[in-house]
């Protein structure tokens, strides 16, 4: 098993462009740490009118540059606006049935639609749906939207989106394509981002800016939490039709999720890593320590904080291989068995009769950890201090994260006594949950009302749990 929370999806939309769908596939390719699983890409040619509107899809299994770069793919996908998704199963199997975006015929017209996030209520509206006579293509939480917009009795689409959407639990950030436009969704709660730019005469949404740069958009601002964006050729509303909530933006996305040179939430990603590993300094003390390294790739901003904190020299102890990708380690026990060797290789010339500080963003497993401490060890060590940026991780996340089941997270059955014991560290630290908070807030956290959805640290879950509780 891979030994990190897995990735959660990314969307793209783009309107009024002559290279909508070059664009949407260069986005994709920025997003590609979201979602390594599959891709797609669904664009719309506008008619005379709704009758007339055609859409043009095209999915494939694993990354958008292997797939998505010919010329023959890209002149299958015509039109002046898109919208496009990089995936990771979170609900749903890994088949090209769960592919999105999903796209359907509706009365109201084509319409394609693509989510990142969860729903915690799927299964009880996939019952009922069932029940009405709808008829499901995927396993994927997602279908559920498309029926509850077939099904509304609302009469525009736009009352037909806010009553589908009004009807969902969980976290969702959707991005919808119609001949009506483009419509950008982020749930009540804000669980997810989603982000809105301009390009010339175009617009643009995303989960992460950096698929704003890597097409040269410049970013406008981040979806409100609960806003709905209609854009068309009228240029852009913005509605809010759901209830006002609480802020419960994932804190996971500032340790781990989001790309270091995003910016989210009004926070620049990168800094905010900084500053945790200043956090993870100031807590841990005074080490008798010779070198800071980092567990590449995540863990490099939280020992540049920390070594600039500490004193202690920063160095690149171990070394990644960036051309091995998730789906060759997977395959096989004797594959995965190689597969920290596969991606990590130590630095003898840094790590030779040193004392280390070794930092990384997380434990979830322990196995690629324990592995990951051996090699150090083995490459001379005198000794290790294993330091992690984010507190222990004790509870699974169902809002559009993969991760293992309670029982499988090393932090919810072993002490952190036990968890040293088990990688092997001479010292096992943790940010604790009250620093994490001040390193990005630089207040401490509200623990009767967090500000952040932090559940897989706190066992706190801010959004209702129907489909769990009901099992």
């Amino acid at each position: 098993m891979f030994d990190k929370f897995q990735e959660e999806c990314g969307v793209f939309g783009i309107y009024n462009s002559k290279e909508a769908s070059i664009n949407t596939a260069l986005g994709l390719h920025a997003l590609q740490h979201r979602g390594q699983e599959a891709a797609g890409i669904v664009s719309l040619q506008e008619g005379s009118n709704q009758q007339d509107a055609e859409i043009f899809v095209h999915f494939a299994d694993g990354l958008v540059s292997d797939n998505f770069t010919s010329n023959e793919v890209i002149k299958k996908l015509p039109g002046n606006c898109a919208i496009g998704h990089v995936r990771y199963s979170t609900a749903g199997k890994k088949t090209a049935r769960n592919y999105q975006p999903l796209f359907a015929d509706l009365n109201c017209g084509s319409l394609a639609l693509a989510h990142n996030g969860n729903l915690t209520n799927a299964n009880v509206l996939r019952k009922k749906l069932i029940s009405l006579g709808a008829i499901f293509q995927s396993t994927m939480d997602t279908e559920v939207i498309i029926h509850l917009i077939a099904l509304s009795k609302k009469t525009t689409l736009t009352e037909k989106i806010i009553d589908a959407t009004s009807q969902i639990e969980g976290a969702f950030s959707l991005v919808i394509l119609h001949q009506e436009g483009i419509f950008a969704i982020r749930d009540p709660y804000g669980v997810r981002p989603l982000s809105l730019a301009k390009l010339n005469d175009s617009w643009v949404v995303a989960s992460e800016t950096c698929a704003f740069d890597i097409i040269g958009a410049k970013w406008q601002r981040d979806l409100q939490h609960g806003e709905m964006l209609i854009i068309n050729k009228n240029g852009i509303k913005s509605l809010y039709p759901f209830p006002a909530k609480p802020s419960k933006f994932c804190i996971f996305e500032y340790v781990y999720f989001s790309r270091p040179d995003s910016f989210i939430e009004n926070q620049y990603v990168y800094e905010m890593r900084k500053n945790i590993g200043i956090e993870l300094a100031k807590e841990a003390g005074s080490l008798n320590a010779d070198v800071v390294v980092p567990v590449p790739d995540s863990g490099v901003p939280a020992a540049i904080g920390f070594a600039l904190q500490s004193g202690i020299p920063f160095e690149l102890g171990i070394i990644r291989n960036h051309y091995v990708g998730r789906t060759f380690i997977e395959p096989t026990d004797k594959i995965r068995h190689f597969g920290v060797k596969l991606k990590h290789n130590a630095n003898l010339a840094v790590l030779k009769n040193k004392k280390v500080v070794l930092i990384d963003d997380s434990i979830v497993r322990g196995t690629t950890s324990k592995k990951i401490v051996q090699m150090v060890r083995e490459a001379g060590a005198k000794e290790i201090h294993f330091l992690i940026a984010s507190p222990p991780t004790i509870s699974p996340c169902f809002y559009g994260v993969d991760t293992p089941e309670k029982k499988d997270l090393l932090a919810s059955y072993m002490s952190q006594e036990e968890i040293r014991q088990f990688i092997g560290a001479d010292n096992l630290q943790y940010l604790s949950l009250n620093s994490l908070y001040l390193a990005i807030t630089k207040t401490a956290r509200n623990n009767k009302n967090p500000q952040y959805c932090d559940a897989c640290f706190s066992n706190q879950y801010p959004i209702n749990l129907t489909d769990h509780e009901q099992l």
